[in-house]
């Protein structure tokens, strides 16, 4: 089958790659803005490294998920200060924020004109300035995707402000960076990255290239996380589960997600709960619901065949099945203690409200299996 792939103009992945980001970002201009999340060490090693190089720099910080009147805030402070290049330093929410500022310096008429679902969802006028992301977590895979995904406090909900040239420039992934994540970060971020990659191998726009990034990520994902979870230090987990964030962010920019990030896509909007825990609590329902109506659709379609494809590369049996899969999702998220997401501040008045904004996200257009409203409603019962 054709298919179209697009990621970052040049990927740099290993371990002390992000030592390179000053002289790389010097090629790339004169005056950075620095849009860094809340550990703000890496911000000002970074920031001396620039100097040296002669780029002159300025800190924007993201202390949570990035905003859409911050993003618009942190453009126009691009353009007052000149900045012809933006880094972003941090988890995906500061990747988000600079990818949004880098696009919203350049195009300029009023934010609500580019963003979906709340606005028109016009395409850029101009090329956004170009644009460096270095992750500090290992999940999101935001380095390697065409959107950002900011929250309306106003209406509620995460919209995405996309575009294909909103895919960075350079993604520079440096597993060394993500060694002092804590392990309910690690845990939420790294499950993030396995829903990933799970919803875009049986997404129904899955392709060849998307598949082999997936059977290649998955079983070192479900491996690595548990032991980088308990054993921060340990650089071969963090390196495997860098790697793997790296390459669901490659596969969901081409082959699109499914349910459980069109459910956790508007419930972000609705609660504070960070994006990873929700999808963690979503993704077993979801896996088992998508099972269950299959079974009805299309019993003998690929979707089944995936999800057991996928069962046998995360569990490491050969025998594994779909069902097993399921097993295995609930046993995670218990193991990593993921609250519900009652904890979070969700209600069941809330739930046909989460439903209906769920039915219009963008990511529910890759799920395997056509889900009614009661199906969706008893998946967000079940994690609540």
């Amino acid at each position: 089958m054709p298919f179209d792939f697009t990621t970052a103009g040049r990927i740099l992945f290993g371990a002390g790659t992000a030592g390179r980001v000053a002289l790389e970002a010097a090629r790339m201009g004169r005056a950075a803005m620095l849009v860094a999340g809340r550990r703000t060490t890496p911000a000002a090693m970074l920031g001396r490294q620039l100097e040296a190089q002669g780029v002159a720099w300025r800190v924007f910080a993201v202390a949570g998920e990035p905003e859409v009147e911050q993003v618009v805030q942190g453009a126009a402070l691009a353009r007052d200060h000149g900045c012809d290049l933006v880094i972003g330093l941090g988890g995906g929410s500061a990747l988000d924020a600079a990818k949004a500022i880098a696009a919203l310096a350049t195009n300029t008429e009023p934010v609500e004109t580019y963003l979906e679902i709340i606005g028109q969802g016009q395409p850029l006028n101009r090329r956004p300035l170009p644009c460096i992301a270095v992750p500090t977590t290992a999940g999101t895979g935001s380095e390697a995707t065409r959107n950002a995904v900011l929250k309306s406090r106003r209406h509620q909900v995460k919209v995405s402000l996309r575009s294909p040239e909103m895919l960075p420039d350079l993604a520079v992934v440096d597993p060394e960076l993500t060694l002092g994540v804590p392990p309910e970060i690690t845990a939420a971020t790294g499950c993030d990255a396995l829903t990933q990659l799970l919803e875009a191998f049986v997404s129904t726009r899955a392709n060849a290239l998307t598949d082999a990034l997936c059977r290649e990520a998955l079983g070192r994902a479900a491996r690595a996380l548990p032991r980088a979870v308990a054993h921060g230090d340990d650089l071969d987990a963090r390196t495997d589960m860098a790697l793997a964030s790296l390459f669901s962010g490659m596969a969901l920019a081409n082959a699109g997600l499914g349910a459980v990030h069109g459910i956790a896509g508007p419930l972000g909007g609705m609660v504070a709960g960070p994006h990873g825990a929700l999808c963690a609590r979503l993704l077993p329902p979801v896996v088992a619901a998508n099972l269950d109506a299959l079974s009805r659709q299309d019993p003998d379609g690929p979707a089944v065949q995936r999800y057991t494809e996928a069962a046998r590369l995360m569990l490491g049996r050969p025998t594994a099945g779909a069902t097993d899969l399921v097993v295995w999702l609930r046993a995670m998220v218990d193991t990593f203690q993921v609250p519900p997401l009652s904890h979070w501040g969700l209600t069941p008045d809330s739930v046909p409200s989460l439903v209906a904004k769920a039915k219009a996200a963008s990511s529910m257009k890759g799920n395997p299996a056509a889900l009614t409203d009661d199906e969706l409603a008893a998946i967000v019962l079940q994690a609540l």
